[in-house]
């Protein structure tokens, strides 16, 4: 679980709605997809992690991200939320290139994403419903009523609310996902990223997760970008996967084209990940 130091990472990720900041010249923002990402080259020393990968994401569509570890899956999050940077390349969010965004552009363009972290990132000290609470009243301007009622309707959509006075140490790990996800959604966020949301989980667990995505998918029409190993969450939530091997993109397409590739890799890569 995260501690409260992390509060000033967590809360640039989830930022209240905002005016649009200004674009640069070029067609309105409605005609373009949410998430655009041309020529993206990172590195870590000698490793390359990713080799100039394209990757455009339409508005309303679930892209899953596949690979083995270490094929830059939760570095390309990182890189599209703003966490680190990039060597090379651009990622445009609305239109807007991250890479090369002053400091308040970069929050105004965070304030559209909601962020589910690989463990839940659950602040230690605050309640369940403290920890969803949290990004609504440090960055927005309801009332507590308000803000509480707020909370209560999000812990409700993930199944968590008869939780809300439980700390984070009294509850499963499946269930401090749930309020992991009850968090990110708090600000209505237009874009969602979620890292590896069922890992380490039971069988059972990680279903009820991977419905809650779905359901995300069909009631809210958020564009989403899903990093997992997780091969049913993959065929129930996704219009579109993309595999990442070595740095690069080796399929791009939706579940049925992975199903039919020939390539040795992602032969292998779906039975044993079945």
């Amino acid at each position: 679980m995260m501690k409260d130091t992390t509060s000033s990472v967590a809360g640039a990720i989830q930022n209240p709605k905002a005016p649009d900041p200004p674009r640069a010249d070029g067609p309105p923002k409605a005609d373009r997809p949410p998430i655009v990402i041309r020529g993206l080259r990172k590195s870590f020393g000698s490793q390359v992690v990713l080799n100039g990968i394209d990757l455009t994401i339409d508005s309303g569509k679930t892209v899953s991200i596949l690979g083995q570890s270490g094929a830059g899956k939760s570095v390309l999050l990182k890189l599209i939320i703003g966490l680190q940077a990039p060597d090379a390349g651009t990622i445009e969010i609305h239109g807007q290139d991250i890479a090369n965004a002053s400091h308040e552009e970069l929050t105004e363009i965070r304030k559209k994403i909601g962020f589910l972290f690989q463990n839940g990132a659950l602040y230690d000290s605050l309640t369940v419903a403290q920890n969803v609470g949290f990004p609504l009243a440090r960055h927005t301007q309801l009332t507590r009523e308000e803000r509480e009622q707020r909370v209560h309707e999000l812990l409700s959509k993930v199944g968590m609310e008869r939780d809300a006075a439980k700390m984070p140490s009294e509850i499963s790990g499946g269930m401090q996902k749930r309020v992991g996800l009850a968090r990110a959604l708090a600000l209505d966020p237009e874009i969602v990223l979620f890292d590896e949301p069922t890992a380490g989980l039971d069988p059972v667990t990680a279903d009820e997760i991977d419905g809650l995505i779905a359901q995300l998918k069909s009631d809210r029409h958020m564009t989403s970008i899903v990093v997992t190993h997780d091969i049913h969450a993959v065929r129930l939530v996704s219009d579109r996967i993309v595999m990442l091997r070595q740095g690069n993109v080796v399929m791009d397409g939706t579940f049925e084209d992975m199903q039919k590739d020939k390539d040795e890799f992602i032969v292998r890569f779906l039975k044993t990940a079945a």
